[in-house]
């Protein structure tokens, strides 16, 4: 009998506060949002807490970030006695070495631990000085695995940021499982064969330069070469998405459907590939009427576009973009 069972679901690292546990420093957690909650449908969700990892009970006196803003340390709010700063930022290899599967990780806002940006700074004499900071923990996860996709729990509510997210986090995950499986130039370039298409629509530029990049992929050693492509397509994806990149990718597709589909259906393609591109419908209506077309008309490249679904259709990312 064939095999039916399900594909593991990719693994998202989360703070522990968010994943409903009460590991705050006055014992609370912190209720997710609408969107983190989606996401625990998308990914199998691995809950971590830098401050209890490094031995910080509860409840516990609070920290916060101190100093000028090209360097703060992690010190307790009341005495600034007590500095967590390098084990908090060691903690990121100890996250990572439990769960190398992780492809992304969701932090949390305003936290001098996992926030990701904007956290408060403040001087030796207590006063805030500025918002401007990572969390040393969210600061080291970035240094120790530069390709992992981090977003924190408030800038997952921008509908943009959201999808950038999770599109770069099962890139990550796809990546995963390709080196998982051995690398080779062959297999590099029917990687990026599927993800043509994604690249175009973040990074026009880098579509060219990718392609480049693997024309002579047999001649260089395949660990250095997939080190590179990587780090590129990773950043290309990281490039937010427009109207009018996503738009020039559909006419693309469209171009595909040119002989199988008639003239005035593609007409009426075309008609809301460019109510898209003006702002008045989102993504996924041009998207679907190409998918009915290429259902009808089959096309193994066209199907095997990571672009067409570069994540599941339930989280309707496509939806507000």
């Amino acid at each position: 009998m064939p095999d039916k069972t399900p594909a593991a679901r990719p693994v998202m690292g989360i703070g522990a506060c968010l994943a409903g546990k009460a590991v705050r420093y006055n014992g609370q957690t912190k209720s997710p949002n609408e969107h983190v909650r989606d996401l625990g449908e998308a990914f199998e969700l691995r809950s971590f807490c830098p401050e209890m990892g490094i031995g910080m009970g509860v409840p516990r006196a609070p920290i916060h970030l101190v100093g000028g803003p090209t360097q703060v340390r992690a010190l307790d709010v009341e005495t600034h006695s007590k500095d967590y700063t390098e084990q908090l930022a060691d903690y990121a290899n100890t996250v990572l070495g439990l769960a190398p599967e992780l492809c992304g990780y969701i932090l949390v806002k305003g936290s001098p631990s996992c926030g990701y940006d904007r956290v408060r700074r403040y001087a030796d004499n207590g006063y805030g000085i500025g918002s401007d900071q990572q969390g040393i923990f969210a600061a080291a996860l970035a240094r120790t695995d530069p390709l992992l996709p981090l977003e924190d729990d408030g800038r997952l509510n921008d509908p943009g940021l959201r999808e950038s997210f999770v599109t770069r986090a099962y890139a990550y995950h796809d990546w995963k499982q390709l080196c998982a499986s051995g690398l080779s130039a062959h297999k590099l370039i029917g990687f990026y064969s599927r993800y043509k298409y994604l690249v175009m629509a973040h990074h026009v530029p880098a579509y060219r330069e990718l392609g480049k990049l693997l024309a002579n992929a047999g001649n260089r050693a395949v660990d250095e070469l997939a080190a590179e492509f990587i780090a590129a397509l990773m950043g290309a994806l990281a490039q937010r998405a427009t109207l009018r990149s996503h738009t020039n990718v559909l006419f693309h597709l469209a171009g595909y459907l040119k002989r199988s589909v008639p003239r005035d259906e593609r007409k009426r393609l075309n008609s809301l590939i460019e109510q898209y591109r003006l702002g008045q419908i989102p993504l996924v209506v041009p998207l679907t009427m190409l998918k009915h077309h290429f259902a009808n008309n089959p096309n193994a490249y066209i199907d095997s576009q990571v672009f067409m679904a570069p994540y599941p259709d339930e989280l309707k990312l496509r939806n507000l973009i």
